[in-house]
């Protein structure tokens, strides 16, 4: 069987760090928590984001404070990621996966209604077997998101043969659980050390990390 990658978009495939940092400090501004910059953001950023959210407070948000922030954090990101790109080779990279006969998904936790029309937008839509955004609540882990998605594309997908790419710890972990092979890129929302004591390859772009999944889960 051939090696089928699941992807992650946000930060990943979707080069999108100047809009969430944008929009994470709009959220901030609602309950008084200082600006940061994109190497702070990177170095405390953790999931589930409450848990992010009780690190910069000191405590555990409210439930009033959650829904501004979740709020706050949408609404201006909505606004910011218009401009941004897709990660450099990002096109060149899908076609030749699929062009070489491996299949390939994508699986977000971006809210599943807004996700569709940025990918289609980029033409990408064709490359993928399914393309999964958030259903449901935000702010939760990867690892039920991906148990579903796995479900839904079937025994076509073996998870020994899979490998999901991501930017965040919480990609890798999911993988693990469910017996996924997984690989992590840096220009995303960690720092190299975050995604390093993971225990899985890290990698600086995604040309890295298409190479290491075909060997991976050969």
């Amino acid at each position: 069987m051939r090696t089928h990658i699941v992807w992650d978009w946000n930060g990943t495939l979707f080069h999108d760090m100047d809009a969430v940092l944008g929009a994470s400090n709009a959220a901030f501004e609602t309950i008084g928590i200082s600006p940061l910059t994109l190497e702070q953001y990177r170095e405390m950023y953790e999931i589930p984001i409450p848990r992010f959210y009780q690190r910069l407070l000191g405590r555990d948000p409210s439930q009033a404070e959650w829904e501004a922030l979740d709020e706050a954090f949408h609404r201006r990101y909505a606004e910011l990621s218009p401009a941004c790109p897709l990660t450099e080779g990002v096109p060149g990279l899908l076609s030749g996966w699929r062009e070489a006969g491996c299949s390939q998904s994508l699986l977000s936790m971006y809210e599943h209604e807004r996700l569709v029309p940025v990918v289609e937008g980029f033409g990408l839509l064709e490359h993928f077997l399914r393309v999964d955004g958030r259903r449901g609540a935000s702010g939760g882990r990867k690892a039920g998101h991906l148990a579903r998605h796995l479900a839904e594309l079937g025994p076509k997908v073996e998870p020994r043969h899979t490998v999901l790419i991501g930017d965040a710890a919480d990609d890798a972990q999911a993988a693990l659980e469910w017996g996924l092979h997984a690989v992590l890129y840096t220009g995303g929302s960690h720092t190299r050390a975050k995604l390093e004591v993971v225990g899985v390859p890290v990698v600086d772009t995604l040309a890295e990390a298409v190479e290491l999944a075909a060997e991976l889960a050969a």
